[in-house]
């Protein structure tokens, strides 16, 4: 069973019907107990680093993500909510994250290292580029994915790069340390890339479980 965690910054329409169309089981909760039970969660969000965070810790959410990644068991974290699981940003004042993977948040610049500009947010295609295998790449040739956002993760633990694309500074696209996993783009939204990842994690879970 998969836990869909509901802290009010997560587009929990369109990643439901993600795992639904998987015909995987799951459950959407603002309660931490609830949560604990799952064989694996995803945490989705939009919207700010520091409202998220704040969100999360008045709740009692993170305490309880602390402890069911210490637990063994797969946790996603999909856009800002890959973006939490870090050490903190800068998004409308300092922030400190969830602090399980080393890296700050930091706004795209819109200039380039010459002078020019580009978009921000990052929004549309992108071509991911693999760094290292994983369980949740397996069986995923390295395709276009759909992004918006306009805070990336910087210096990150190169060991926990699985996948990158570049939006005039190397964006980390896919994260991963052990049965902890982040995607900055939405794979919900992705095409058969989205849906092919989504099923590699939801494999884990329910690996977990069986063995």
């Amino acid at each position: 069973m998969i836990g869909i965690i509901d802290y009010g910054m997560g587009n929990l329409f369109s990643v439901s019907k993600a795992i639904e169309r998987l015909n995987v089981p799951y459950f959407i909760s603002e309660k931490a107990e609830e949560l604990k039970k799952a064989d694996g969660l995803i945490l989705p969000g939009v919207g700010s680093f520091k409202d998220g965070m704040e969100r999360l810790n008045a709740t009692g959410l993170s305490a309880m993500i602390k402890e069911f990644t210490e637990m063994g068991k797969p946790f996603l974290g999909i856009c800002l909510g890959m973006q939490l699981l870090f050490e903190g940003s800068k998004e409308n004042g300092e922030t400190i994250g969830l602090g399980l993977l080393k890296g700050y948040v930091e706004k795209f610049p819109g200039v380039t290292a010459d002078g020019g500009r580009y978009k921000v947010p990052h929004m549309g295609w992108n071509q991911l580029e693999w760094e290292q295998s994983s369980s949740i790449l397996q069986q995923v040739e390295e395709d276009y994915a759909y992004f918006v956002h306009s805070y990336y993760v910087d210096r990150i633990d190169k060991d926990a790069l699985l996948a990158k694309c570049m939006y005039d500074v190397e964006v980390p696209a896919v994260v991963g340390s052990g049965n902890l996993f982040g995607m900055q783009f939405h794979p919900e939204k992705s095409s058969k890339l989205g849906m092919k990842l989504l099923r590699n994690f939801t494999e884990l879970a329910r690996e977990r479980v069986t063995t």
